[in-house]
């Protein structure tokens, strides 16, 4: 597919993918945010490097069951990145990783070519934890709306994906595309070894094309202790605030970690 299909494709599902990222079927997410601008502005400046470690000592236990934050208290932050449609993002998420020390999750969207394009910069920040991958289905789908059978095979490809590209395979943490689950989905994630589904109490609002400018001020709003914070590798604008996000990091001596830096599953 040439560049321009697929941002025609990506442009069409972003209005499925605001709606769908922004709020969750029973769960308590963050929707009360700035406007929403619709244009991205110029480009800001470049990362700042060193990064808070993320904390050493006893991981908090967690029963299977959906989370929105990370428990008790604490410094740590937990940032999440969902789907993957732009490459150049993915890439972007990897450089920053790289040059910080950032510490995230990737909820893989595994449909998508950026996670084979940059399979070989990923797997060794895989091995080493400081990326962890996690599922968010093989083509986003509304799991509420499939079968049983359909769950199981959305979220088995994904699974097989991870474990064939990069080793791992994501449990027990799963994603359900637009936050959309119930106890049905959920059993049927449970029986793959996918326990904890995990939301989120903060956005960057990016699923869809928004301003630099959006996009800070969610992170002002959200970036928070033990917060989890949803953001999308879809859209370029995020690859042009990361110093600005370290920024408001190192400020709030906030540590970015992975859900396996933090959590272990009962």
């Amino acid at each position: 597919m040439d560049r321009r299909s697929m941002l025609s494709m990506m442009a069409a599902g972003t209005a499925m993918a605001v709606a769908g990222c922004s709020a969750a079927q029973g769960d308590p997410v963050a929707v009360d945010a700035p406007e929403r601008p619709e244009v991205a502005g110029p480009a800001r400046a470049p990362v700042r490097p060193a990064l808070l470690p993320p904390p050493v000592g006893r991981k908090t236990s967690i029963p299977p069951a959906t989370i929105t934050a990370l428990p008790g208290p604490g410094s740590s932050m937990a940032l999440t990145v969902d789907d993957g449609a732009s490459a150049e993002v993915v890439g972007a998420y990897i450089r920053f990783a790289k040059d910080t020390g950032a510490r995230f999750t990737f909820f893989v969207t595994a449909y998508y070519q950026s996670w084979i394009e940059h399979r070989d910069e990923l797997r060794p920040l895989v091995e080493s934890g400081q990326i962890q991958l996690a599922n968010h289905t093989w083509d986003h789908a509304d799991l509420t709306a499939l079968s049983d059978l359909a769950v199981a095979d959305d979220l088995s490809r994904c699974k097989l994906f991870l474990q064939n590209m990069f080793g791992v395979d994501g449990m027990p943490y799963y994603r359900p595309p637009f936050g959309r689950h119930n106890a049905r989905v959920d059993r049927v994630a449970a029986d793959l070894g996918y326990t904890v589904p995990v939301m989120w109490y903060g956005s960057l609002s990016d699923s869809g094309l928004i301003t630099e400018q959006y996009l800070i001020d969610c992170a002002r709003r959200y970036f928070t202790p033990q917060s989890i914070v949803i953001g999308h590798a879809n859209f370029p604008p995020v690859t042009r605030c990361y110093g600005q996000l370290v920024d408001i990091i190192r400020e709030r001596n906030l540590s970015l970690v992975t859900l396996d830096d933090v959590l272990t599953v009962a």
